[in-house]
Formats: C-alpha cells, structure tokens, sequence
C-alpha cells in the first residue's frame, strides 16, 4: 500500500512581490531569509500521518505543556535544491536524507515518516518556492524538514501526536569569505555525544550541547569547534556541525569511523565515494589529536577539511587549543580538497555528469 498522502495547497492570502523577493535573495546570507511557504504533515496515535498541507509560512501555536518544549523530542534535516545554468532545479541524494530522517526519528523513539511523503513534501515546497530560488555561484534553497512533539503533556514517555514541517530559505556561503581556509578550536573541555547516545541522531539537542564549546571557540578566534571522544578526550571526532578528513603525503585520506557518536553525514558519504573513484584510498579509523599535530608538525598531514550540507567542503587552515596552535599546509587550501569541492559542486549543479545517480530531477 502507498504511504502517499494528500498534501492540500493552501493559498498564500499574501505572498512576497517579485520586486521585494529579488532583493531579497540578492544577498541573503545563510539562514535569515525564508520563503513565502511551508509543508506540514501531523500524526497522531490514532490516524498516523494525515492532514498534509501547503500553506503560507506562519507561527506555530503551542501549549506551554507542548513535549517538544521539556523532552525535546526533535529532529531534522539539512538539503538544498539548485537551479542549473539551463533552469533545472536539481535536490542531491534526497532518499539519503529521508532515510537519515528514519533513523533519527527511531532513536528519538518517533515516528518514523515514509520516505515517499518525505520526498513529496519537499518536491512540493520547492515548486510552490521556485522562485526563491538565487541564480549567483554558490547560491542554492537550503531546506530545514524537520519534526517535533507537540502533545500537551508533562510525562516522560514518547509523545502521542507530532507534526512533520518543512521551511525554506535562500542562502548563499555558509562562511563569510566564502571558500577560504577555517580556523577551528580543539574542544578538550565539553564533547558533543558519549556510546550509547544520540550522536548519530540529527536532533537539536546534540546541537544544543555543542554551542558552549562553540562560543569557545569565538572567544579563542576561531571559526568553528572541533569535538574530542567523550571516553577518553583523545580521539578526534567531528566539528560542530561538520564531518572531517585528513589528506596525507601520500595522497590517502582518513576520515573517523562511524561509531555511533558521529553523525553520518550524505556529504561526508559523498565524498568518499567520489575519492575512491579517483583511484584515492580512504580510510575510515580512529585518529588521536596528538597524532594530528604530530603528522601537521612533521609535515605527513598535508590538508585537513570539513564538509556537511551548509558548508559543503570547507579547508581547515589552523588548529587552536589549550597548548597553542598550529597550521596545516600553510594554512591554505591543499589541491586535494580543492578538486573533491569542485568535484561535488558541479555534480550538484548538472556541471559535469553524475555517474553516481545522485542527482534528482523536481518537475516545477
């Protein structure tokens, strides 16, 4: 039987005029400008997922008892849909994402959303939102699905009813800057998940825990936080919201095997994959912060970078930490992370041809 469902358009009493739009997505920087619209689909004990809808971007109303509010129960995701040179919109690997969607929502003890809703939900965002949609290099929609408890309730238990949503915004470079080298903090006080915990679940609360460590980081001139294993303060793990690579003298690369503790990120998938079709070796082991300045000191660690949805590929230049600093490569951005980014992007923007079937085609 389909897991489709009904999503009923709404009409938007008031959307944003074309004028205003375009300088809206002009420069919108990352996460401050929204599209008119938004999808939400609710689920309840008793009628599973029901009651989709396209509908303006509005408020939610919330009981104060909301669980959401003291359990957080919560989850979501990162995508983004990109308009081509010849006026394709493309998503990337969206299943990926609708699959991860699964997995968090099992281990936040949710419901989990079919993929073909999740899939349909997001299409239909993206059409009704075309036009949000920036034309400038390295520009693109960022989509936020996401789900929440929202039964009014103050027991903890799995909650009874949820609404699934997805917003919308367009965004250009993550970094200011752009593409140049990041500075990151080695966090040797605050760890972002323990065995046995949600740190391979996209859920705020992991979020949430790795913002101190951020600030940080901030405080300490840095651009982002990178995270030690919580056992033992030893092993390097991932940043705050990116996953990271190591590239050796010798051309290997070395990611931080998937432990339970690292979110499994599509771009981090990506990009091992589209390395070993290079011909490059990838490994995926444990790889200790005395060895990573040891291998920088020596000069075996030629370049160091961290990808994710947001950023995509992002060279990391210097390391700060409690015992002072050092740089990696000279603090520039190596060749390699420069041909896996191009790589990635232009599969993303139909600019070279996608021979892993990656790309998905949204009809507008």
């Amino acid at each position: 039987m389909s897991a489709k469902i009904e999503i009923r358009h709404i009409p938007h009493a008031k959307p944003t005029p074309a004028d205003v739009r375009a300088g809206l997505i002009a420069d919108p920087g990352f996460g401050k400008v929204f599209s008119d619209h938004m999808v939400t689909v609710r689920w309840s004990a008793e009628k599973g997922w029901h009651d989709g809808q396209l509908r303006a971007r509005e408020a939610f109303t919330l009981d104060p008892a909301a669980a959401v509010l003291h359990y957080a129960q919560e989850i979501f995701e990162g995508m983004k849909a990109y308009r081509t040179a010849d006026g394709e919109v493309l998503l990337f690997r969206p299943l990926e994402n609708a699959r991860r969607f699964q997995r968090s929502a099992e281990r936040m003890a949710m419901p989990e959303l079919p993929e073909e809703i999740f899939l349909d939900a997001v299409e239909t965002l993206v059409r009704a939102d075309v036009d949000w949609i920036p034309g400038g290099e390295g520009s693109s929609l960022y989509l936020r699905p996401f789900l929440f408890a929202d039964e009014t309730f103050l027991g903890v238990k799995p909650a009874a009813s949820y609404i699934f949503c997805v917003i919308a915004c367009p965004v250009g470079a993550y970094f200011k800057g752009g593409a140049k080298p990041v500075s990151v903090w080695a966090s040797q006080d605050y760890t972002r998940a323990a065995a046995g915990g949600t740190g391979a679940a996209k859920c705020g609360g992991n979020y949430a825990a790795s913002l101190i460590a951020q600030a940080e980081a901030i405080r300490n001139g840095c651009d982002q936080v990178v995270f030690l294993d919580a056992a033992e303060k030893k092993w390097v793990e991932e940043l705050g919201g990116m996953n990271v690579f190591f590239v050796f003298d010798d051309g290997t690369l070395l990611t931080p095997a998937l432990t339970g503790t690292i979110l499994p990120g599509i771009t981090r998938d990506s990009i091992i994959k589209l390395a070993r079709a290079d011909g490059l070796t990838v490994t995926e082991a444990p790889y200790s912060f005395e060895q990573w300045q040891a291998d920088a000191a020596s000069g075996r660690l030629r370049e160091v970078f961290a990808c994710g949805t947001a950023a995509v590929v992002s060279a990391i230049g210097t390391v700060r930490h409690k015992g002072g600093s050092f740089s990696i490569g000279g603090g520039s951005d190596g060749e390699v992370t420069r041909t896996l980014r191009t790589r990635l992007t232009a599969i993303q923007r139909a600019e070279a041809p996608d021979t892993m079937g990656w790309r998905h085609k949204v009809v507008v």
